[in-house]
């Protein structure tokens, strides 16, 4: 089932699949040789949005928090890239310690965690999940909508090691992306693999940094295939030194957003699009869809109202922002039953493992979807992302339209090896 695309369906994104398609030797050999000289984060999932003239990812997330919208045909994929990735860092890997986010109630979020359990010990792992959130103080199972319970236990921590009561792991897995900083309970592990890493938490990484390393990703990918990068690579600025709350910084934020939408303007002439351009103003660090709003025209930075400058000022865990980035919107012209929506890849080590839309039936083309009333539909991933068809005109088969989304999740994530690879503290330079 191909997801519909509004747009006319000859238009410049099946130019690219066909591109993609006729490349694919030279494409996954020119992945191999990154994979060799770079190393993938442990697991990713990437936002992307088609709009018909342009395929983009507009966001990256190393601590993934969806891996229950997988179908169960995907689980396999999920489980080898599993084995896969211990493999690498701990072959003889025998207990994993899955550490979850704060927020214990969110049964949704849970069921995700279960799936990360099951996902490790299909793949031959003893696997518990510890808690460092001060209100666990003792084994707490939690029951799920799905009839299954999950059990959460306070992590136990020694002077070189982290684990449970009777249970000492070899690796530790962040399901926790550390928007507030890292706990001292995490730094100074010694024989033990924590991954991601802490530099992959939102108190350290920024969206323009990786953005700027996708930058360069898409400039090299657009070579091989031919092609201009802005097909594939959002623009963007930013903005440091802001303050929504007091009103202070906001002339940066006029003059950069005022600049993108020229840029844009200018690129939607070129390729005679007749869309109204946008950007999307984000803060800096930080997820779950909080500190976003979209600008359609310079001019209305001049009256944010009250409330969506305090929607603005506070991501998650209440910390408060100060740099953000200008990002080019990317429209999305996909549709699940006349709802908007876009699709969402997930990746495990260097591959894809699967995917789902998520489709906002209350949202515009040119709003974030990541909100609540989003829902999540796998169906369109059903078939393997993996394995194109050759062949078939373009836009017509969803393996081939997953195939391309694939790609472009792993030219993100390639990106994200680089920005890790910029910012690692213990590295011997610095780019």
């Amino acid at each position: 089932m191909v997801p519909h695309l509004i747009t006319a369906l000859t238009g410049p994104i099946n130019e690219l699949e066909q591109r993609v398609l006729e490349s694919m030797p030279a494409i996954e050999r020119w992945f191999r040789l990154e994979w060799m000289e770079h190393t993938p984060p442990f697991y990713s999932s990437v936002d992307i949005r088609n709009a018909g003239f342009k395929l983009a990812p507009v966001d990256t997330n190393l601590y993934p928090g969806g891996w229950n919208n997988l179908t169960p045909e995907m689980l396999p994929l999920a489980v080898q890239a599993a084995m896969a990735a211990i493999e690498k860092i701990c072959p003889e890997a025998k207990n994993l310690l899955v550490i979850p986010e704060n927020h214990t109630r969110n049964t949704f979020y849970l069921a995700n965690v279960l799936q990360l359990k099951r996902i490790f010990h299909m793949a031959g792992l003893n696997v518990r999940i510890g808690s460092i959130s001060p209100e666990i103080k003792k084994p707490t199972e939690i029951a799920l909508p799905t009839g299954e319970s999950i059990t959460l236990e306070p992590v136990v921590r020694s002077k070189r090691r982290l684990g449970l009561k009777d249970f000492d792991p070899c690796t530790i897995l962040m399901n926790n992306d550390l928007s507030a900083g890292a706990p001292g309970i995490l730094e100074d592990l010694h024989e033990q693999y924590l991954l991601p890493p802490l530099h992959a938490g939102w108190s350290v990484r920024r969206k323009s940094r990786h953005f700027r390393s996708y930058e360069d990703v898409s400039k090299r990918f657009g070579k091989l295939l031919g092609i201009d990068p802005w097909l594939i690579n959002p623009m963007f600025n930013m903005c440091g030194e802001i303050d929504f709350n007091e009103g202070a910084g906001l002339e940066c934020l006029t003059t950069n957003v005022d600049a993108l939408l020229s840029k844009v303007k200018k690129k939607y002439k070129e390729y005679g699009i007749n869309e109204k351009p946008f950007v999307v103003v984000k803060a800096d660090n930080g997820t779950y869809g909080m500190g976003i709003m979209t600008v359609r025209d310079v001019k209305d930075l001049d009256d944010l109202s009250r409330r969506t400058r305090n929607k603005m000022a506070v991501v998650k865990d209440g910390q408060s922002v100060s740099e953000v980035i200008i990002q080019e919107g990317v429209l999305t012209a996909e549709r699940m039953n006349d709802a908007v929506a876009e699709p969402v890849v997930y990746m495990m080590d260097r591959y894809v493992v699967g995917g789902f839309y998520r489709v906002h039936a209350e949202r515009g083309i040119d709003e974030n979807l990541n909100a609540p009333g989003a829902s999540y539909v796998p169906l369109a991933f059903a078939e393997s992302t993996r394995l194109p068809q050759p062949g078939q005109k373009p836009g017509a088969s969803a393996p081939n339209r997953f195939y391309m989304y694939g790609v472009i999740g792993r030219l993100a994530m390639l990106a994200a090896s680089y920005e890790l690879e910029a910012t690692d503290p213990d590295a011997e330079t610095y780019e």
